[in-house]
């Protein structure tokens, strides 16, 4: 499915949507270049779930973890790993195969865990069709 938005409003809200579907045990690895709205999108679904306080891309800390929601949250960024161990080392199975949903941001850094079932997100500019626009394809999501 391609989804195109024209502000970071309308991406949020198709990341609200899709969150809205989520069930325990799903993975959303959403890749695209730096600036083009992985975080946008991340708070977006963390509304959707009904997180109310504040989302911020965990960068540093590799992983987030929220659980004011309908269900556990844990937004992962892993732009920063530079080896696939790391991930092992913060047992990110627990995560992936838990309770909760999760949201990874650089998802393609670990692509040889990330679960055949995963729903992948890609987001792209085109500046040609404006500063604000954004193509959103989404593979292997819920309906």
């Amino acid at each position: 499915m391609i989804i195109e938005t024209f502000s970071e409003e309308e991406t949020g809200r198709v990341a609200f949507e899709l969150a809205k579907k989520a069930v325990p045990g799903d993975v959303y690895c959403l890749d695209g270049d730096l600036g083009v709205g992985k975080t946008a999108f991340s708070k977006g679904f963390a509304r959707g779930l009904g997180i109310t306080g504040p989302v911020s891309s965990p960068t540093f800390t590799i992983i987030q973890e929220y659980e004011e929601g309908r269900m556990p949250f844990y937004h992962f960024d892993v732009y920063r790993i530079a080896d696939v161990d790391e991930m092992y080392e913060i047992g990110y199975e627990d995560y992936f195969y838990g309770e909760g949903v999760c949201l990874i941001e650089w998802a393609s850094v670990i692509e040889e865990i990330i679960p055949d079932s995963a729903c992948r997100i890609l987001i792209e500019k085109d500046l040609e069709k404006g500063f604000d626009y954004r193509k959103i394809t989404m593979e292997n999501c819920r309906e």
